[in-house]
């Protein structure tokens, strides 16, 4: 086993991971049996039984169990949520103790691997938590450093997610070169220039090969929820008359069920109250129906997990089914990567006026950079690596670990900040 000496912590949207690094080499921890990724989860029973975590949260509330499953939990650093208390079983818990109970449990599976407690580390960060709020931007990371000496770190500090996987790729390269970093998380995406080569990797400062560094708060839930509205919501009313074509459904429930941090606000009394009375005005009053299952049954989160199981699909194939009928009892509708790539038509139009900006903040022409190095797990999708295409034409475009890249480049990092 490597011996540990610096950490880096990927704390995801989506997905986490954590690293050591013992000044030579980094490696990624297993964090949930021989997985070394940890989905960004925490389950609550509502019988008071402590929480789980990643993939046991999400089997947990698969399987039924009465509680509480929040997802996108990172979401909530930067806005008014992070300060506010959610209601899990018959007690209110506050959206800080929720992550920290998942912070500290990356903690525990770090320091179970190493044998003992890791105290320095190196946490990444988008390169904004929040777009044009810099106080709001300033005060999500330092909640999170907060969060992070509440569970055990010591020592802390932060990296941009972009930057550190730059630090991981720059291991395999032969010669110097300018390479974009093209990262699109699970709730944002970030662009960084820099100056890569197998002698400058050996340098303790590396500001002045950093060209650029931007980013924007659009990442793979998102592409989720504009799918989910787009494939998902008309069968449940989307959109749809009310009183004989007069007005229309209201969006708010469609919206924050597309959602991942959203959708447990839905499941109230009021909201049920409110789907039976509208379901009276409604034109198309089964579809109503289907909506009201899933609020009652608390399905929200399933057909989220639905939405993204096709959006990864799509990856690699035409089409692929959305299996909804158990949750809905509507269709299974078939969806085409035409299809989403429709509905993904305006981020990604967000995602090529990025890319021109980063290159403007570099002075420099797409010819200038010698490889864009792609990660964050939406990275493969076939219309992301075509918007970059269309703005760097033909550039090479290289992907290392789509999970594991930025979480091993924070742990490189470390042995800089703290060696």
């Amino acid at each position: 086993m490597m011996q540990a000496q610096f950490c880096g912590l990927d704390f995801g949207t989506s997905n986490s991971t954590v690293s050591i690094s013992d000044g030579s080499s980094a490696a990624l921890v297993p964090l949930e049996g021989a997985h070394q990724t940890l989905p960004s989860g925490v389950f609550w029973d509502s019988e008071g039984l402590p929480p789980v975590f990643g993939r046991a949260a999400i089997a947990s509330y698969v399987g039924g169990e009465d509680g509480r499953l929040m997802r996108g939990i990172k979401s909530t650093l930067g806005s008014t949520l992070i300060d506010e208390k959610t209601k899990v079983g018959n007690k209110l818990v506050s959206f800080r103790t929720v992550l920290g109970a998942y912070l500290g449990h990356l903690k525990a599976r770090l320091d179970a691997h190493v044998g003992s407690s890791v105290e320095r580390v190196v946490i990444g960060r988008p390169v904004h938590f929040v777009d044009n709020d810099p106080a709001a931007d300033a005060r999500a990371q330092e909640v999170l450093a907060e969060i992070a000496r509440e569970v055990g770190f010591r020592d802390i500090a932060f990296q941009f997610e972009p930057i550190a996987a730059a630090l991981q790729y720059e291991q395999g390269v032969a010669r110097e070169e300018l390479v974009l970093i093209v990262d699109i998380g699970g709730g944002t995406s970030d662009f960084s220039i820099l100056r890569v080569s197998p002698q400058r990797a050996k340098l303790a400062d590396r500001s002045a090969d950093i060209l650029a560094n931007d980013g924007i708060r659009l990442g793979g839930t998102d592409f989720d929820r504009v799918l989910s509205l787009a494939e998902v919501m008309p069968h449940l009313g989307f959109n749809t008359t009310t009183g004989k074509g007069r007005g229309i459904m209201p969006k708010h429930y469609y919206l924050d069920l597309a959602t991942w941090h959203r959708i447990n606000m839905l499941y109230t009394q009021r909201t049920l109250t409110d789907l039976k009375a509208l379901r009276f005005e409604a034109d198309e009053p089964v579809l109503i129906d289907r909506l009201a299952k899933v609020v009652r049954e608390r399905h929200g989160h399933s057909l989220a997990m639905a939405v993204e199981a096709v959006k990864i699909a799509l990856s690699d194939a035409d089409h692929a089914r959305l299996m909804l009928s158990v949750f809905t009892a509507g269709p299974n509708p078939m969806v085409s990567r035409e299809r989403l790539d429709t509905a993904l038509g305006a981020s990604m139009e967000r995602i090529r006026g990025a890319l021109r900006s980063i290159l403007s903040q570099a002075g420099l022409p797409p010819t200038a950079i010698g490889t864009v190095f792609m990660t964050g797990g939406s990275s493969g999708l076939p219309i992301l690596r075509a918007c970059v295409g269309q703005v760097l034409p033909g550039v090479p475009i290289a992907t290392g670990d789509m999970l594991g890249s930025v979480g091993a480049g924070l742990a490189l990092d470390a042995v800089r900040k703290f060696a």
